[in-house]
């Protein structure tokens, strides 16, 4: 691959080439802020010289005191006092300026209309009078009188203003000079008078308006041609004014008749001519303002770093006071006292730390007061030098700022923002414009400087990590380092910078940084890779999946291939990996195993806790397992059938890891339990193995997820057979999943035979119970030891495995209870402990839904077990009274009348006490006899017999050779209604074939139960009884459970009765049961 396609940045070595006009950083050196001793002499002389020649009032916040002044300006300049009383002495020995009051006459307001046309021609006197002082600050205290200039300043000393015409409002803008000698005793004053020219009557009553006007005319006309009316004044003395003053002055009245006469406004300032300093003499005003401000803001910026905090571009009060005092003594306009404040500023800010942002004032100011014409040609060049020094410095910062703006310094960020916004700013000026005409738009070399910036960064970088010892390892090592920084910077820009830059400059800082970086990245591992070749060792694949990891997250950062204007570098750079693929697979899986054979090795089988109860092995292996879930997802080949490879070769070590682990943690739990005499203590390790294999199921079960599985049948859709994937990895999960069931269900089956042996003895003494202890006591061993085992597995097991157990041992225990149930058939009380102790185990292992569910509970076994025991625990009585029950339910459900039927009325009437039986008919009967037909009769007897013993049974008439009798008898029974309404309790119409010679043969029964006849439930007597068609039945032909019940019971006469009946019967209906077809 040609690694220079595409690559933004050209050549690598080229980190000189540059935009149009070359970087200014690479031109001009910073300007030093130290001064030669000379010079610094100088300028202290300066300092104190305006320190000790002061006037004025001190301003608000500034310092009065001038000792304050001087220990200051000693401190700044670094003065050794002894040093500072000899320069203070000889300061104080030079001549004194000449004092100076600029005085400038703004304009007035509100001033009185002398003239006929209500304005007036107003013009200023003004002047200085020397050796007068005015008391208090106040003018009252002397005689008002007119010409106060006029009459005390000298003609030569007196300053006037223009002439405006006709106002009221005048604005004249002037500003004057005026010296004085002592301050003490100097006052200034201003006249303002109405200049009055001749004019004639005529003239003056052309101009009237009002009444108030011909007034002035007579008053005019009374006073001297030519005379200037009086409007006021303003007197001040000097050393009640503060250096600067902007304020306006009320007009002072010579007379009380309009004491409202307007205001005026002044501007003073208390400058200095013909300073003795040797600086003032040889150097330009402005420069010496310059050296000085730049002085005191050292020293500021200086004092501030000392007590480790940073200057905010605040003065203190002192340095603020002697700045303030120099620029208005040395009578330096605001625009000259903002050009050197950026000019020192900007040159501070090239040597020395502080806020970018002091220098947002003076370059605003620069704009707002920008006149080109009132500098001269080397302050041109000067402030030219400046703009291009700090463009250059600046961009020398941006180019640096990974390591200039650290983000481990929480400001950073907003030192870079405010660095950019001076920049901007200065960059707009029009003073920058005109001065720095051939400079390249400023985003323009902001991109160059960070990219050459980010190139310069990447080798310094490289080589840092130059690793000491030359070798592959070494190397790789160095690389993944060089690899991480670029990552973590790329973060960087992407998260914090390039915001900063976009906002500001609309540069996109990040993706440049992207392209040039990946470049040079790629080259180094593209060699490093070809340089390793296709023999990998352990060391070096663990190296270079390191080093592949950070690589793929770096292309990650990277834009999606539908925004890239091209190709890159990093494009496919996962082949480069390929010979360390079986490298990196390998030791996935050995340091897995390795993690696993520790973890068994060092578990004591001892659950972790109440609610976790598998131990501290089934932990690491979830910790292996999710290691090389991550180990994939890191991995994430690009190559779909690749992918698919190495998704299978993880998961059949996963599986194989797993079944490893089973072998692994039974053999550990045989080791502990060796020579232990305490079964209990096997059992709960027994226990902790189930679950922690249950765990690992768990933990299994998750790998679809953990791999993406969804994902990768997508990817590989287009280059997989159909239903590859699902055979080959499903198959491998559902292998492994299968094995682990079986160990899980081998190791309950284990925990279940032990507990199977107690159960089993429990329920065989429970037949050996002697007759006089009830079933409830009876069973109560079984129960505790049921308690106490159960509720011990319940502890040690978590709930899947539990809830086989409990399956295990319900199908166990249901087994045991038939077997001994079928050993005690014939003994109803054994049977009745039985019954009991199933219904008590029912519900143990259900527990209140915390066991087996009752479909789980109720099965066929134990529905057959549950019937069984219910008729072996019945007496005979109760027996016989079930069958005739079931007989009855048979009679319900028989619809066929294929042997025939017989139709009845009955009713019971209570009165009475009377059951009256009215037998009807018979039809359809078989042919019984040889000669095809038969001779019927009916036997009508009340059933069961013991619920019945003083009832004999009734006949019928025989009729001779008749299939389809006519009987109409009726019958009638002396019979209590309470027997008639039990359960069981019938009618049992026995329909027989006379036989002469030998017994009846049997035509068939039916069954009327005796709770349904009219009459018997309710108080009233039955009306119309309806007739009653019963199809006729014969006795099951296999024997009825029942009486294969009553007949084991060889004691009981009553049941052998019964039995040797019901069995004749069905003797005789098997002799004659009509064949199919028939």
């Amino acid at each position: 691959m040609d690694l220079s396609y595409g690559r933004p940045g050209g050549k690598e070595g080229n980190l000189g080439a540059g935009p149009p006009g070359g970087f200014l950083w690479e031109q001009i050196e910073p300007p030093s802020h130290h001064f030669s001793p000379e010079e610094r002499a100088l300028l202290y002389e300066e300092a104190l010289y305006t320190v000790l020649h002061r006037l004025g009032q001190p301003e608000p916040n500034h310092v009065g005191e001038a000792s304050e002044l001087l220990q200051y300006l000693q401190e700044a300049f670094h003065m050794e006092p002894q040093e500072h009383q000899q320069m203070l002495q000889r300061v104080r020995e030079l001549e004194k300026p000449t004092f100076c009051l600029k005085a400038t006459v703004k304009q007035a307001k509100g001033i009185l209309g002398k003239d006929v046309s209500g304005f007036s021609d107003p013009y200023c006197l003004l002047g200085i009078e020397q050796g007068v002082g005015v008391p208090g600050g106040s003018p009252g205290s002397r005689r008002r009188q007119k010409a106060v200039v006029r009459h005390t300043i000298p003609e030569e000393q007196t300053h006037r203003t223009q002439v405006i015409t006709q106002t009221l409002n005048p604005v004249w803008d002037e500003t004057f000079i005026l010296e004085f000698e002592d301050i003490s005793n100097a006052s200034f004053r201003l006249d303002m008078w109405d200049l009055d020219t001749v004019e004639s009557v005529r003239q003056k009553l052309g101009e009237l308006t009002d009444l108030h006007g011909l007034r002035r005319i007579f008053k005019e006309a009374r006073k001297d041609k030519g005379q200037d009316d009086f409007l006021g004044n303003v007197v001040l003395r000097l050393q009640d004014l503060r250096c600067r003053e902007d304020q306006w002055y009320p007009l002072e009245p010579c007379t009380e008749t309009y004491p409202d006469r307007g205001q005026c406004h002044l501007q003073f300032q208390l400058i200095h001519k013909r300073r003795a300093t040797a600086a003032s003499r040889s150097q330009p005003s402005y420069t010496v303002h310059l050296h000085l401000l730049q002085q005191l803001v050292s020293h500021e910026v200086t004092q501030h770093q000392a007590g480790s905090t940073s200057w905010d571009g605040s003065l203190s009060p002192q340095a603020a006071t002697i700045l303030f005092l120099h620029a208005t003594q040395k009578d330096l306009s605001d625009f000259h006292q903002s050009m050197a404040q950026w000019l020192a500023y900007s040159r501070l800010y090239q040597s020395l730390e502080f806020p970018s942002s002091c220098l947002l004032h003076p370059i605003t100011s620069i704009e707002y007061q920008w006149i080109q014409g009132r500098l001269k040609a080397e302050q041109l060049e000067e402030l030219a030098t400046s703009f291009s020094s700090l463009l250059a410095y600046g961009l020398s910062l941006i180019r640096r700022f990974r390591s200039v703006f650290p983000l481990s310094v929480s400001d950073s960020p907003a030192r870079l923002q405010s660095l950019l916004r001076v920049l901007i700013q200065m960059c707009k000026m029009k003073a920058f414009g005109e001065l720095c005409p051939s400079s390249a738009p400023l985003p323009h070399l902001v991109t160059e400087a960070l990219r050459t910036g980010t190139v310069e960064w990447f080798h310094l970088k490289q080589q840092h990590h130059q690793p000491m010892v030359q070798g592959m390892l070494e190397a790789g090592k160095a690389l993944l380092n060089l690899v991480q920084d670029i990552v973590g910077d790329l973060h960087q820009c992407q998260h914090t910078w390039n915001k900063i830059f976009h906002n500001a400059l609309k540069i996109d800082l990040f993706s440049m940084a992207f392209l040039e970086l990946q470049w040079l990245v790629a080259k180094r591992v593209q060699d490093h890779t070809a340089a390793v070749g296709g023999s990998v060792s352990p060391e070096m694949g663990e190296s270079l999946f390191q080093l592949y990891i950070s690589l793929k997250e770096l292309f990650q950062l990277g834009p999606v291939p539908s925004e890239r204007d091209g190709v890159l570098a990093l494009d496919g750079f996962h082949r480069w990996f390929q010979p360390a693929i079986p490298s990196w697979l390998q030791k996935t899986y050995s340091v897995a195993l390795a993690r696993v054979q520790r973890a068994v090795q060092m578990d004591e089988l001892v659950p972790l806790g109440e609610l976790t109860k598998h131990s501290t092995s089934a932990v690491d292996l979830s910790t292996c397992f999710a290691q090389i879930s991550h180990t994939a997802r890191q991995l994430d080949w690009p190559d779909p059938e690749e992918a698919f490879m190495i998704t299978v070769k993880f998961v059949e070590d996963t599986c194989r890891l797993a079944l490893v682990y089973c072998s692994l943690i039974k053999a550990r739990a045989r080791e502990l339990s060796t020579g232990q005499k305490d079964q209990g203590q096997a059992a709960d390790m027994l226990c902790v193995v189930v679950n922690d294999m249950e765990q690992l199921r768990l933990v299994i079960g998750k790998l679809p997820t953990q791999l993406a599985w969804e994902v990768l049948e997508q990817r590989v859709g287009a280059v997989l057979e159909q239903g590859q994937l699902q055979n080959t990895l499903h198959a491998q999960l559902q292998g492994a999943l299968a094995g682990l069931g079986h160990e899980i269900r081998t190791g309950v089956r284990t925990l279940a035979k032990q507990l199977e042996v107690g159960i089993a003895t429990h329920i065989q003494k429970l037949v050996g119970v002697r007759e006089s202890v009830l079933p409830e006591d009876a069973i109560l061993p079984l129960m505790k030891f049921l308690e106490v085992k159960l509720c011990y597995m319940n502890t040690n097991l978590v709930q899947e495995n539990f809830s086989s157990l409990l399956t295990l041992l319900w199908t166990h225990t249901l087994t045991v209870l038939e077997e001994v149930a079928a050993s005690q058939r014939s003994c109803p009380l054994a049977s009745s402990r039985l019954k009991v102790v199933l219904q008590n185990l029912e519900i143990c292992f259900y527990a209140e839904g915390c066991g087996l569910s009752p479909e789980a509970l109720h099965t066929a076994t134990f529905q057959d077990l549950q019937r069984d025991l219910e008729l072996q625990a019945a007496s005979s009585q109760e027996l016989i009274q079930k069958y005739f029950c079931s007989r009855i339910q048979q009679q319900a459900e028989t619809t066929s009348e294929e042997l025939g039927a017989v139709t009845v009325k009955a009713s019971y009437r209570a009165s009475e006490q009377k059951l009256r039986v009215e037998l009807l008919s018979a039809s359809s009967l078989l042919p019984l006899d040889s000669n095809g037909s038969s001779d019927p009769f009916v036997q009508l007897t009340l059933e069961p017999r013991h619920e019945f013993p003083e009832l004999a049974p009734r006949e019928t008439q025989k009729h001779k050779k008749d299939l389809h009798p006519l009987f109409d008898e009726t019958f009638e029974f002396l019979v209590p209604a309470e027997p008639c309404q039990k359960d069981g309790a019938c009618l049992l119409l026995t329909v027989l074939d006379h036989d002469t010679l030998g017994a009846d043969d049997l035509e068939g029964e039916a069954f009327l139960p005796l709770r349904s006849v009219p009459g018997l439930t309710g108080t009233q007597e039955p009306g119309e009884v309806p007739q009653i068609r019963l199809p006729l039945t014969y006795p099951a032909p296999n024997g009825d459970p029942i009486l294969q019940l009553l007949e084991s019971r060889k004691g009981d006469r009553e049941a052998q009765v019964f039995v040797r009946l019901r069995r004749q019967r069905a003797k005789q209906a098997s002799q004659h049961a009509p064949r199919p077809g028939q």
